[in-house]
């Protein structure tokens, strides 16, 4: 049986740890042709440029061929073949499939139906993965550590599949988190029954400066325009925060700001220049987490 990631949870605690430890060997050694012959198809159903770009940069590096499409627009899903039809054809063809799709659920669909491998590379409002696995490395090496840490999220709680699965995998590490959002873009009820049946303590507030001075990771994130099916209420949140330097001041020396990106006004360009600021180097561990992700799958790590 394949072993695919499609959930955070689909991974255990060591099984995490041991990602992240082969992360850190593809930091030191960029290149390592592990996988020559094998052929990975990427195919991204919505828009991306971060996550398509390193998972295409990571098989590169691996050794593999990369094969698939950036849009939609321009396959036989056009022409109205079904995903199901979609995920049979392409897993003919090659070892391991790297998917994004705007629908929730579509990952574990496509999981269920293939014959290679699937890495769910984010499904609509639901899951990111890989994502959350780079978050962790990230934490991990600005922290010196994954347990016992505080973590305010801030933005789009609601719809940020970021959030939910890095609440989901952070659980694991005995955290405190504050949820930071307006009522419009809380974090949803199942996640936060989620945290009380682990006994995880949580805060909630509308004010980003409430909680800034305690936390040791700052999770900011964008108001997603794309999740919204009325323009009016994407109008009323999307410019609720911003993140100025001169709101640093109080901080904690550790404090790290992490971002999945893109930004669009909730951090503001003087933060860049900040000790404080990691969200690019956090982009580019993506590589490396995502080296370790599909190498672990097939079998090499």
């Amino acid at each position: 049986m394949n072993k695919s990631l499609i959930s955070i949870q689909d991974f255990s605690k060591d099984e995490i740890l041991h990602i992240l430890e082969v992360a850190k060997e593809f930091e030191k050694n960029r290149t390592s042709r592990i996988l020559e012959g094998k052929v990975i198809a990427c195919i991204f159903f919505e828009p991306s440029t971060r996550t398509r770009l390193s998972f295409e940069t990571a098989v590169n590096r691996l050794g593999a061929k990369v094969i698939g499409f950036s849009d939609a627009s321009n396959t036989s899903v056009s022409k109205g073949e079904t995903l199901k039809d979609t995920i049979k054809m392409v897993s003919n063809y090659v070892d391991m499939i790297i998917m994004r799709h705007p629908l929730e659920g579509s990952s574990r669909y496509a999981s269920e139906i293939s014959s290679v491998p699937v890495v769910n590379a984010g499904d609509g409002a639901n899951q990111h993965p890989s994502q959350t696995l780079l978050d962790l490395y990230s934490i991990m090496q600005t922290q010196g550590r994954l347990d016992g840490l505080t973590i305010d999220m801030v933005g789009d709680l609601k719809y940020g599949r970021t959030t939910h699965s890095l609440l989901q995998a952070m659980s694991l590490f005995n955290p405190e988190f504050v949820f930071t959002a307006p009522e419009e873009l809380k974090m949803p009820g199942e996640y936060k029954d989620f945290l009380k049946d682990r006994g995880i303590k949580y805060s909630e507030t509308t004010s980003l400066e409430e909680y800034l001075d305690v936390c040791d990771i700052l999770y900011m994130t964008r108001v997603q325009q794309e999740r919204f099916t009325d323009p009016m209420e994407y109008e009323k949140v999307k410019g609720v925060y911003r993140l100025h330097a001169s709101m640093l001041s109080g901080v904690k020396e550790n404090m790290k700001i992490l971002h999945p990106l893109p930004r669009v006004s909730e951090i503001d360009q003087d933060v860049d220049d900040t000790p404080h600021a990691y969200y690019f180097k956090q982009a580019e561990n993506g590589l490396y987490v995502r080296m370790a992700i599909i190498s672990y799958l097939l079998g090499y790590r």
